[in-house]
């Protein structure tokens, strides 16, 4: 497939670009600066271009078959952008719609926060949620609501469990919807490369076309 990620070179970003070249897809890195950018390998195309820029976003997208939205509030930055997700929904969703019905999907790395631990009590309103990732977890969680009232492009969101990080790729996870997934020993944890491979999985295998797919082990 011919695949538009922003985000390519995050934590996440850049091992779903892997796990998509991989398998032999066609991968395309949007970039604000490309001459700032590391790329690991020559071979990845890389383009200039703003998640929040509609007309080139729609530019870029046409001809693919799926985008990915891998973009990141830079939580861990001198000034996070909480607003990256919410914009980048409204931009590309909107972009996405001046294709008709020509557009590609359109694949999200999601959050953790709005899943369920309990019927409507989501994880990031109970009170061992830690603070500092708060305002990032609503933030991806109103982005969410807003996946949610699209029915005209084809949307998938993908949250993570609790736990991501870096790890070893087994191929092996669970899907689930808006519960959180635990394991038998209440943990929620999944590698970045498992995730990755989740996503690809649901790429070349749609499941869950205009609703929240949750990935863990």
């Amino acid at each position: 497939m011919k695949v538009l990620i922003y985000g390519a070179t995050g934590s996440i970003g850049s091992r779903i670009t892997q796990e998509a070249r991989d398998r032999g897809h066609e991968v395309t890195a949007v970039v604000r600066n490309p001459s700032r950018t590391p790329v690991q390998e020559a071979a990845l195309e890389v383009i200039a271009g703003d998640v929040l820029d509609k007309e080139a976003a729609a530019k870029h997208a046409r001809g693919r078959d799926a985008v990915i939205s891998a973009v990141g509030a830079g939580i861990r930055g001198p000034a996070p952008r909480f607003d990256i997700y919410r914009g980048a929904a409204e931009s590309l969703i909107e972009a996405l719609r001046t294709l008709g019905e020509t557009a590609p999907r359109l694949l999200v790395v999601g959050g953790a926060g709005s899943l369920e631990v309990a019927p409507g009590v989501r994880l990031v309103d109970t009170p061992e949620f830690p603070g500092m990732f708060r305002q990032e977890a609503l933030a991806q969680a109103e982005a969410l609501d807003y996946y949610r009232c699209v029915t005209d492009v084809e949307w998938t969101y993908l949250s993570p469990a609790v736990l991501i990080e870096p790890g070893a790729r087994t191929g092996r996870y669970r899907t689930g919807g808006d519960a959180l997934l635990t394991d038998q020993e209440g943990s929620s944890a999944i590698s970045t490369e498992d995730y990755a491979a989740a996503l690809v999985d649901e790429l070349e295998t749609p499941q869950a076309i205009g609703r929240r797919l949750s990935v863990a082990y």
